[in-house]
């Protein structure tokens, strides 16, 4: 679809008080992100930047959250209904100098790429002044009713509210998506037309239907029967739903690309993440953000990933946790292992069970096997690291880093006080607090001379 044949205008300005949340609804996440980031990537492909935004209820809280937004946002200071939030943005979406308008609802996560660009092709191949897509839910809830006459052609929207069966006639079932597309000049002058005269006392969108009819206009519905994609989403319950739909729709994809999926359906992995065939994952796991897992790698159960590359060959043991963390090829973390931000494991190296690194760059086959921290650290290749050392790298101030040459051993029990560099090759005998550099090869010890007391008890 060429990019110049339409814009978009996402309705994001209500409150959603059934939410219960001082946020906005569009902001409520699913597997890491929000429902209006799903949005904007469907978007993107068919309509490309020229994408328009209504705020409204905590418009700070959505400009901030998409800075990259920040020029196509348009306040709607009252939210009077979405007739009144197209109203708004009219005079942006004229000026994007484009033939149509696709209008969608900010609470839709569900929507695909590919339901934009069929959607948008059959109005161009139809032609249509105003179209909208429809469906044919089990429930059809709170959607708007769609009223066809009796040679099947639309004939209005009508608000589920607002609803009479002695009016309206029997309901069919089929009801309104919210995903409309407008020919622009030919709505133009029907907006100014739009009444709040109904049992909410807002201006719906959807009376554009009728007034289109009624001016003879081609107005058309595109049907897509049960579909889930247009689901919005108003309530806790729904918002699970509709998470529970993108986890299972992503592991099926996974699955049917070559990653294996143990206990598959409990396993969550966010829409930014790339994880190549050959992957071998067990729920439940969670992997969040713009992580990338490699061909090879093995990712046990209950581990939980967030912006970090797992590379190939390398092993992430149950209850792990990392974030912003890199770990190399043949690598092994945990079980209980935590990686924090700015953590490096280079090929080979081990993080084992009870270790949190941060800051810190393992070097080739370097390991840590228990109960340790590492913080601010530069650690050689070969480097093996006992149990219970700790680098103290902060004063109360500011914090100082530790250097660790090639091949060193450092005993079980060590606290190595930073700012220290520890040679290539030295050993530091168990229990020490090192303060001072040690060269390569040498020996540090630092512990108090074990003395022994003899204990006389008297007999009672």
């Amino acid at each position: 679809m060429n990019n110049s044949f339409a814009c978009a205008l996402v309705l994001a300005g209500g409150k959603g008080t059934r939410m219960h949340s001082d946020s906005p609804k569009v902001l409520k996440s699913l597997l890491g992100e929000s429902m209006l980031y799903y949005v904007y990537k469907a978007l993107g492909p068919s309509i490309g930047e020229s994408i328009f935004t209504i705020v409204g209820f905590a418009a700070e809280q959505v400009e901030k959250a998409f800075p990259e937004m920040k020029d196509r946002f348009v306040l709607q200071e009252e939210q009077l209904g979405t007739g009144h939030a197209l109203q708004m943005g009219w005079e942006r979406i004229k000026a994007a100098c484009v033939e149509y308008c696709l209008v969608i609802n900010g609470d839709t996560p569900l929507v695909q790429e590919s339901v934009i660009s069929d959607f948008l092709e059959s109005v161009k191949n139809d032609g249509a002044d105003l179209a909208f897509m429809s469906i044919t839910p089990d429930d059809p809830a709170s959607f708007g009713r769609v009223i066809r006459g009796q040679d099947g052609q639309v004939v209005a929207i009508v608000e589920a509210k607002d609803y009479d069966e002695a009016v309206h006639g029997p309901v069919s079932g089929e009801v309104n998506a919210g995903l409309y597309c407008l020919k622009i000049s030919s709505v133009d002058g029907l907006l100014s037309k739009l009444s709040n005269k109904n049992n909410s006392g807002e201006y719906y969108i959807t009376d554009l239907v009728d007034l289109a009819v009624e001016c003879g206009m081609n107005v058309t519905a595109v049907n897509v029967g049960k579909s889930i994609d247009m689901m919005g989403i108003n309530s806790p319950f729904e918002l699970a739903q509709a998470e529970t739909a993108l986890k299972l729709r992503t592991a099926e994809q996974l699955l049917k690309s070559g990653v294996t999926l143990h206990n598959w359906d409990s396993v969550v992995v966010g829409p930014g993440v790339v994880v190549e065939p050959g992957v071998e994952i067990t729920g439940p796991c969670e992997i969040y953000g713009q992580s990338v897992i490699k061909r090879g790698a093995v990712i046990q159960s209950h581990v939980r990933i967030v912006d970090s590359v797992v590379e190939s060959g390398a092993l992430i043991k149950a209850y792990s946790h990392l974030e912003e963390a890199h770990v190399g090829s043949d690598c092994m973390v945990g079980p209980y292992g935590r990686l924090r931000p700015g953590a490096v494991l280079e090929e080979g190296s081990k993080i084992g069970n009870f270790v949190e690194v941060k800051k810190a760059v393992l070097g080739k086959g370097a390991k840590a096997s228990h109960l340790t921290y590492l913080g601010d650290s530069e650690i050689g290749a070969g480097t093996n690291i006992g149990a219970g050392t700790i680098t103290c790298n902060y004063d109360g101030v500011n914090k100082h880093k530790t250097v660790i040459g090639e091949g060193a051993f450092i005993g079980s029990n060590t606290a190595l006080v930073a700012p220290v560099t520890i040679g290539a090759g030295a050993l530091i005998g168990a229990g020490s607090t090192i303060t001072k550099n040690v060269k390569d090869g040498d020996l540090g010890v630092a512990r108090g001379k074990q003395v022994n007391i003899s204990r006389t008890f008297k007999k009672s």
